[in-house]
C-alpha cells in the first residue's frame, strides 16, 4: 500500500457518516450533483480524500451496476475505513431520502395522489439542471485539465450520452483500455493478465435467480436486485428498467403513478433511485418499500466492497492508473451529456430558463450558497408561475 494511502486519515469514520447523513438529507440535484459535492467537500474543501482515490471510486461507480452515487459514496466511506466505512457511510446517505419517500408515499395513499407535485417539479426540475450544470463544469474542469486525450474521449462519451440518451460500461471498459494500451502498454505479466481479466469480467458480474410466484414481497425482492444488478450508470439511467418492469410486465403502479414515483426521487434530495421505495411503499406498504429498497441497493454494495480491495493495492500502478484516467475521462463526459439530456425535458419555456439561469449565477457568483436555498426558491417560484403558465 502506498504511503499516501497508509497515512493516517485526517477525519473520523463518524464525521464521514455524519457527512453522508448530511448529504443524503440535502445533497439535491441527482447523481451529477451528488458526486460534485462529493469532490468539492471531501477532495477540495475539507482533504479528506485525495484526488487519486476519487478517480478511483468514481471509474469504479461506472464501471460497476448500480446507482452511481450510492456506489461513489460507499467507495469514499472504504478508502480509510474499510468494510465499515463503506456500510455506515452508504446505510447514512440511503436512510434519510428513503424516509422521505415513505413519507410522501403515506401523503400520496392518503390523499389520492400529488397534484402539486407539477407545480414544484416545475420549478425544481429548472433549478436542479442549473445546479448539476455548475458540478459537471467542476468536475470537468477538474479531472480533465488541459489532457487533449481525455477531451477527445470527454466529448465522445457526451455526444454518445446526448444521442443515445443512455450509458454504454463499454463505452467507459473501451476508453480505460485505450488510456492504458497507450501511456502504459501492458507486458502480459500475470499481473496486467489478471488486471484486463478483472476489467473484462466487470459487466457480467452479476448472477441472479428467476423470477419466482412466492408472493408479492418475493417479486419485488427479486425484480429490484435485478435492477440494482444489471443497470448501470446513473440512478437515472435505472427509470426506463423500472417503467417495463413496474408498469408493462407486472402492472404494479399505472403510467400516472409511475410518472409521480420519478417526480417524488427528483423533488427529494439523495440518490434519484430511491424512487424504488416510494415504488415499493405504492405496491406492498412499509414492507414492500423496504424490501424494494434493500433489493436494488444491496447488490450495488456487494459490486462496491469486493472489488474495492483491487482499487486500494493495485491504484497506484501506471497501467490502472491510466486506466482510471480513461474511465473517468468517459465518466464525466457522460456526466455532462446527462445535464443536456435532462435539460431538455426541463427547461421548456421562459420562466424554466430564467430558474436554471438564477440558479447557475447564484451558484457562480455566491460561494457557499447552500443548494437546499436554491431549491427551496425555486420550489416556491414553480407554484406561483406553474399555474399561470399551464392553466
Amino acid at each position: 500500500m502506498s504511503a499516501e494511502k497508509a497515512a493516517q486519515p485526517g477525519y473520523s469514520l463518524w464525521q464521514m457518516v455524519l457527512y453522508m447523513a448530511r448529504l443524503g438529507t440535502v445533497g439535491f440535484g441527482g447523481p451529477v450533483a451528488l458526486c460534485g459535492y462529493m469532490h468539492r467537500d471531501l477532495v477540495e474543501d475539507r482533504k479528506w480524500i485525495s484526488e487519486s482515490d476519487y478517480k478511483e471510486g468514481l471509474a469504479l461507480a461506472q464501471l460497476m451496476p448500480g446507482p452511481l452515487a450510492a456506489q461513489l459514496g460507499i467507495y469514499l466511506g472504504y478508502v480509510h475505513y474499510g468494510v465499515a466505512g463503506a456500510t455506515l457511510a452508504g446505510l447514512a446517505f440511503v436512510v434519510p431520502s428513503f424516509l422521505m419517500v415513505i413519507a410522501l408515499g403515506m401523503a400520496y395513499v392518503a390523499y389520492g395522489g400529488l397534484t402539486w407535485m407539477q407545480s414544484v417539479f416545475y420549478g425544481v426540475g429548472a433549478a436542479v439542471i442549473g445546479i448539476i450544470a455548475i458540478s459537471a463544469y467542476k468536475l470537468t474542469t477538474k479531472s480533465i485539465g488541459k489532457d487533449k486525450l481525455l477531451w477527445l474521449i470527454f466529448a465522445v462519451a457526451m455526444v454518445w450520452t446526448v444521442v443515445t440518451e443512455s450509458e454504454s460500461v463499454w463505452l467507459f471498459l473501451g476508453a480505460g483500455i485505450l488510456i492504458w494500451l497507450l501511456r502504459a502498454p501492458p507486458r502480459f505479466s500475470n499481473s496486467s493478465a489478471a488486471g484486463l481479466a478483472f476489467a473484462a469480467e466487470l459487466p457480467n458480474a452479476a448472477s441472479l435467480a428467476a423470477v419466482t410466484d412466492w408472493g408479492v414481497l418475493t417479486q419485488i425482492a427479486v425484480f429490484f436486485a435485478e435492477a440494482g444488478a444489471f443497470v448501470f450508470g446513473s440512478g437515472l439511467a435505472i427509470v426506463p428498467f423500472l417503467y417495463g418492469g413496474v408498469v408493462n410486465e407486472h402492472h404494479w403502479l399505472t403510467e400516472r403513478q409511475f410518472v409521480d414515483a420519478v417526480a417524488v426521487a427528483m423533488i427529494t434530495p439523495g440518490p434519484v433511485v430511491i424512487t424504488v421505495g416510494f415504488i415499493g411503499y405504492l405496491v406492498a406498504g412499509l414492507a414492500g418499500a423496504t424490501v424494494a429498497a434493500l433489493a436494488t441497493f444491496l447488490p450495488c454494495y456487494l459490486f462496491t466492497i469486493i472489488p474495492a480491495p483491487y482499487f486500494r493495492k493495485h491504484g497506484k500502478k501506471p497501467g490502472i492508473v491510466a486506466f482510471v484516467d480513461g474511465v473517468t475521462a468517459a465518466a464525466i463526459g457522460t456526466i455532462t451529456g446527462a445535464v443536456i439530456v435532462l435539460g431538455k425535458r426541463s427547461i421548456v419555456d421562459i420562466p424554466t430558463i430564467a430558474i436554471a439561469l438564477v440558479a447557475v449565477l447564484l451558484l457562480w457568483k455566491v460561494k457557499k450558497l447552500p443548494e437546499p436555498v436554491i431549491v427551496a426558491a425555486a420550489a416556491v417560484a414553480g407554484l406561483i408561475v406553474y399555474p399561470m403558465f399551464k392553466a
